[in-house]
């Protein structure tokens, strides 16, 4: 008999039973449908009744930035200052022992010289000064202080002092006062500056400095030239360029420093009246 299994322990097929290799079947279709083309995957589709993303806000321009204001410019005599800050601690200490080792009337004298001379040291040294903003040019003298708007400001010059013209009327500027040596010295230097560069001013060439043959920068001090006469060159140059502001009109105004008057006539009449009693 042969054996049912067949050889190899394989099974005849039979009607009714499938191959033992299984037909490939299809691959079921991807359950996501498909996109139409131009659209992008993964984006979903806007339905009626959705509404809109929103579009970016777009920045509101800047506000538009006002005018840059120029520092206020700054002008005082160094040396003067210096001086005065010398005499007055030789003022101070002579005073100070006057009054603590005098005798009799002495410690009231030293009282009112220092009334006296005090105030004057102050005014005459450490009060003057020139401030110049976008507005006005202030003057500050030993005994007043002068305030000239830049559309009153005629013109400055400078010749044994420096003088402001305002308003119709002259007045002297003690924080800038002139040297005359200084002047003789820049005269100097400027001939030795022209030796070396015999070019210079021609064509729009920029001298160089005297003795060390670069061009000088703009706004730095020129060596060929006095502080005095730089400094009116500078304010006249302001008031040109603010004379139409409109912040810049207006009368000169004057003020008379009182706390520096007040306590030199009280000084001098304690002075003079004890001088005069002794």
């Amino acid at each position: 008999m042969t054996d049912p299994a067949g050889e190899n322990g394989r099974s005849q097929d039979t009607p009714g039973t499938p191959d033992s290799h299984t037909p490939d079947t299809p691959a079921p279709e991807s359950a996501t449908p498909d996109t139409p083309e131009g659209t992008p995957q993964g984006t979903p589709e806007s339905t009626p009744g959705t509404p809109a993303p929103a579009a970016p806000e777009t920045p509101a321009p800047a506000a538009r930035q006002p005018e840059a204001e120029y520092a206020e410019r700054v002008f005082r005599s160094t040396p003067g200052v210096v001086a005065g800050v010398l005499l007055l601690a030789i003022a101070a200490w002579l005073i100070i022992d006057a009054m603590v080792y005098g005798a009799g009337r002495i410690p009231w004298v030293a009282l009112a010289v220092a009334l006296l001379i005090g105030p004057g040291i102050v005014a005459y040294t450490l009060r003057p000064v020139v401030r110049a903003d976008e507005d006005r040019l202030t003057v500050r003298n030993p005994l007043r202080t002068i305030v000239a708007p830049w559309g009153a400001v005629e013109g400055l010059r400078s010749g044994y002092s420096v003088e402001l013209l305002a308003g119709g009327k002259k007045y002297q500027v003690w924080a800038v006062p002139v040297s005359l040596r200084q002047r003789k010295r820049a005269s100097r230097a400027a001939g030795r500056a022209a030796a070396d560069d015999p070019f210079a001013g021609r064509g729009g060439r920029t001298p160089t400095r005297a003795g060390l043959g670069r061009p000088t920068v703009p706004g730095a001090p020129d060596p060929t030239r006095a502080w005095s006469d730089q400094v009116v060159d500078t304010l006249q140059e302001i008031a040109e360029r603010n004379a139409t502001r409109p912040g810049a009109a207006g009368p000169v105004g004057t003020a008379w420093c009182w706390w520096i008057i007040a306590p030199a006539l009280v000084g001098l009449a304690a002075l003079i009246a004890l001088l005069a009693t002794g």
